[in-house]
C-alpha cells in the first residue's frame, strides 16, 4: 500500500482456495510440491554448511519439518524446513562449545534442536501461541539484517576458494583481502555464475532454479574435472544410511548450557514461522491455530534432533515459494517430502559432486532478500525504535550470533518493560454532551465534571508500576482537591497481588480523607479477584460499572448512594 490516502474500504481479500479435496486442488498441491521441492533440498544441504555440521543434517531436517506440520499444522502454505537464520545460531552456539570436536559438535546440535522442540512443545501446552511478539519487529528485523551480512560474508571464502575464520568479521574482511593472490579464479566465477542464474530464474516460480544450479555445477564438474584439475571443493558424501534415533549424551552442564539458550533459538524461529503463516493467513483470509502449529514445530524440532538434524522452521521465503507455486492445502508440504524422497534416491550420489561454491551462491541467494535497508525507514519516519532496531544489527556485527541473539531478546524485553512500566496517568474528561470520556490533552473543549476527578492509567498495571501509577493519582488528586475519584482501568487485563494490595491501599488512603474511590471498565479476571480478595475499601457496588459514564453518573448520585458505597452495604 502506498503512502498516500487509504481507502475507504478494506482491500478484497485474496482468492479462496479450491477444495483441497477436489481433483484440481490435488494436482496444484502436486505441482507445487514438486516445484518447492527442487528449492529446499539444495537450501537443505547449503544450510547445513551454515551450521558447521554434515550435509545430510539439513536433509534429515526437511523430512521431520514437511511431514510433521503435514501431519499437525494448520496453515496450507508454511514450508518447514531448515532456515538461514536457525542454522547460523546452530553454528555459533555449537562452536562455542564443541572446541573444535566435529562428533561433539554433532552431539551438541542435535541435543540443542531437541531442547528448541521441547520449548515448543510446552509453549503449546501452556497454550502460549498467541504470545507471538516475544521478540520486537524492529529488534527482530535489526537482527535478521545483520545475520544476513554475516551469513553472505562467512560464505565468501567459500566462493573465493580460501580458507579464512576471523574471529569477528573486520579480521575476516582483512584475512579476505590479505589472501586475494591465493582467490580461485574457478571458484569465483562458478559462483557468480550461480548467483546470476538463481537471480534469472525468479521470474519463474514453478522452476526449481537452485536444483537446476546444481545439475548444472555437477554437469561442469563432470566435464572439466574441477574438483582433480583446479582444486574446486565440492559438497562430498551425504550419509543418510547410517540415521540412528538417539539421545545424545552429554554432560549435564552441557545440556544445562544448551537450555538456557535454547529459549532463544525457539523465540527465533517461531517469529520468523508467525510471521510468514500469519502474513499469509490476512492475505486470504484463513484461520490460524498458533498453539497447533507450536505443537507441529516441537514434534518437528525433536524428531529432527533425535536423527542429528538442523532446526525447522516455517521460513519466509520457502512459504511465499509455496504460495506462488499455487499450493491449495497441507499437502503440498507432504508432496514435496515425496519428491524431496525421490530426488535423494534418484540424485544424491550426484548431489554430492556439487561445487561448494554453488551450495554457497545459494545461501547467499536465499538470505540476500533480507538486506533490504528499507526496512529500517519506517521507524526513522515514525520516530520510533530506529536506535533499537540499529542497535540489533550492530550487536550481531560486534558480539557474534549467539550473544547478538541474546541481545536482541534482551532489547525486546528492554521495550517491553519500559512500554509495561510507564506511570502516566490521564485526565479524562466527557466528549461534548455525550457519554464518551476523553483525554483532557488530547480535546481542549472537553468538560470537566464538577466534583468528580475521572483518571485512567496510561498502561497495564502490574507489580512493577502499580504503586507509582497509584502514587501519580493520589497526587492528582490532591492537587485537584476533588473528593471522589473514578479510575478506568480499561488498559489492564487482570491484575497480580502487588497491584491487589496496592489499589487496597489508595481506597484506604482516599477513603480516610473523606472521599469516594469507584473502579470502571474492569475485565472479567480483575472482577473475580476483587471479588474473592474481599477489600472492605472497595466492595461490589465500587467495581461493578460497565462505563466511566456509569461510574460518574454513581459518583454524583447523592449523599446517600456515596454513603452506601463507602460502606459496602
Amino acid at each position: 500500500m502506498d503512502a498516500g490516502t487509504p481507502s475507504q474500504n478494506p482491500p478484497p481479500l485474496a482468492q479462496p482456495p479450491a477444495d483441497p479435496g477436489t481433483r484440481g486442488a490435488l494436482g496444484a498441491d502436486l505441482i507445487a510440491g514438486i516445484s518447492i521441492a527442487g528449492l529446499l533440498l539444495p537450501e537443505a544441504v547449503a544450510y547445513s554448511g551454515i551450521a558447521s555440521l554434515p550435509p545430510q543434517a539439513g536433509v534429515i531436517a526437511l523430512f521431520a519439518g514437511l511431514l510433521a506440520y503435514g501431519v499437525i499444522g494448520r496453515s496450507r502454505f508454511a514450508v518447514v524446513s531448515a532456515t538461514s537464520s536457525s542454522a547460523a545460531i546452530v553454528g555459533a552456539t555449537t562452536a562455542s562449545l564443541a572446541g573444535g570436536d566435529p562428533a561433539l559438535r554433532l552431539l551438541l546440535a542435535a541435543a540443542f534442536v531437541m531442547l528448541a522442540g521441547g520449548v515448543f512443545l510446552l509453549a503449546s501446552l501452556a497454550k502460549l501461541g498467541n504470545a507471538t511478539d516475544f521478540i520486537a519487529k524492529p529488534v527482530l528485523r535489526g537482527f535478521t539484517f545483520g545475520l544476513a551480512i554475516v551469513i553472505i560474508l562467512k560464505q565468501l571464502p567459500i566462493v573465493l576458494g580460501v580458507k579464512a575464520g576471523g574471529a569477528n568479521l573486520l579480521a575476516l574482511a582483512w584475512q579476505l583481502g590479505a589472501q586475494w593472490q591465493a582467490w580461485n579464479l574457478y571458484d569465483v566465477g562458478i559462483g557468480a555464475a550461480a548467483l546470476l542464474l538463481l537471480k534469472g530464474f525468479e521470474r519463474w516460480h514453478r522452476v526449481p532454479g537452485a536444483l537446476v544450479v546444481i545439475a548444472l555445477g555437477v554437469a561442469l564438474n563432470r566435464l572439466l574435472d574441477l574438483q582433480a584439475a583446479h582444486g574446486i571443493e565440492v559438497v562430498g558424501t551425504i550419509q543418510l544410511d547410517r540415521l540412528r534415533l538417539a539421545v545424545p549424551q552429554l554432560s549435564s552442564a552441557q545440556w544445562q548450557r544448551l537450555a538456557e539458550v535454547s529459549v532463544a533459538l525457539a523465540l527465533v524461529l517461531y517469529s520468523e514461522t508467525s510471521g510468514s503463516i500469519r502474513s499469509l493467513a490476512l492475505k486470504y483470509g484463513d484461520p490460524v491455530s498458533p498453539n497447533r502449529d507450536l505443537f507441529a514445530l516441537g514434534l518437528g524440532n525433536v524428531l529432527s534432533g533425535l536423527f542429528s538434524g538442523m532446526p525447522v522452521g516455517a521460513g519466509y521465503s520457502a512459504t511465499i515459494a509455496n504460495e506462488a507455486a499455487g499450493a491449495q492445502s497441507r499437502l503440498a508440504g507432504v508432496f514435496a517430502a515425496a519428491a524431496v524422497l525421490l530426488l535423494i534416491v534418484t540424485v544424491l550420489p550426484w548431489v554430492a559432486l556439487t561445487p561448494a561454491a554453488v551450495l554457497a551462491a545459494i545461501v547467499i541467494h536465499a538470505v540476500g532478500h533480507t538486506l533490504n535497508p528499507r526496512v529500517f525507514l519506517p521507524y526513522f519516519t515514525w520516530q520510533r525504535d530506529r536506535l533499537v532496531a540499529i542497535g540489533a544489527v550492530l550487536a550481531v556485527f560486534a558480539l557474534g550470533v549467539l550473544d547478538g541473539l541474546l541481545v536482541a531478546v534482551a532489547m525486546s524485553v528492554a521495550l517491553a518493560l519500559r512500554g509495561f512500566a510507564q506511570d502516566s496517568v490521564a485526565e479524562l474528561r466527557r466528549h461534548a454532551d455525550g457519554h464518551d470520556f476523553v483525554d483532557a490533552r488530547r480535546d481542549p473543549d472537553s468538560r470537566a465534571i464538577p466534583g468528580v476527578l475521572v483518571l485512567r492509567p496510561g498502561s497495564p498495571v502490574f507489580f512493577v508500576n502499580a504503586d507509582r501509577i497509584f502514587a501519580h493519582v493520589r497526587e492528582l488528586r490532591a492537587a485537584s482537591g476533588l473528593a471522589t475519584v473514578v479510575l478506568s482501568l480499561e488498559e489492564t487485563p487482570d491484575v497480580d497481588g502487588t497491584t491487589i494490595e496496592a489499589l487496597g491501599g489508595l481506597a484506604r488512603d482516599i477513603h480516610a480523607a473523606g472521599g469516594l474511590l469507584l473502579l470502571a471498565r474492569l475485565k472479567p479476571p480483575i472482577l473475580d479477584a476483587l471479588a474473592r480478595a474481599r477489600l472492605p475499601e472497595l466492595p461490589e457496588q465500587a467495581v461493578s460499572y460497565f462505563s466511566v459514564d456509569d461510574a460518574v453518573a454513581a459518583a454524583m448520585a447523592g449523599a446517600g448512594g456515596r454513603a452506601d458505597l463507602k460502606a459496602g452495604s
